[in-house]
Parts: C-alpha cells; sequence; structure tokens
C-alpha cells in the first residue's frame, strides 16, 4: 500500500543522501591531494607560454 510506497521512498532518499555526500567526500579528497602534490612538485607544472588563437587553429581550406 501506500504506506510501503513511503517508506520505499524514503529510504531511497537516504541512500541516495549518504552515496552522494560520501562520492562528494572521495572528490574532495583526491583534489586535496592532487593539489598537494602539484604545490609540492612545481618543476612538473610548467606554466605553458601564451598563443594566440590563430596558432591553435588549423588553415581553413573550403570543400568544393
Amino acid at each position: 500500500g501506500v504506506h510501503r510506497q513511503i517508506l520505499f521512498a524514503t529510504v531511497g532518499w537516504f541512500v541516495g543522501y549518504y552515496l552522494a555526500k560520501r562520492t562528494e567526500y572521495i572528490h574532495a579528497k583526491l583534489d586535496r591531494e592532487l593539489f598537494e602534490y602539484v604545490r609540492h612538485h612545481p618543476e612538473d607544472f610548467k606554466a605553458a607560454e601564451k598563443r594566440r588563437i590563430g596558432e591553435l587553429l588549423e588553415d581553413f581550406h573550403p570543400v568544393r
């Protein structure tokens, strides 16, 4: 009946909330570890020189 639907909806909401919080925690932990690695090894992550947009795009040749 309706009481079973309400029960399953409530349980589903709590499980979904827990899983969402767990994934946020895992991603935050990974980000923290990666940023810490980048901070301790700046020689591996040098800034690239700035290029103009024309240098990034290929020449345009229309197909006829």
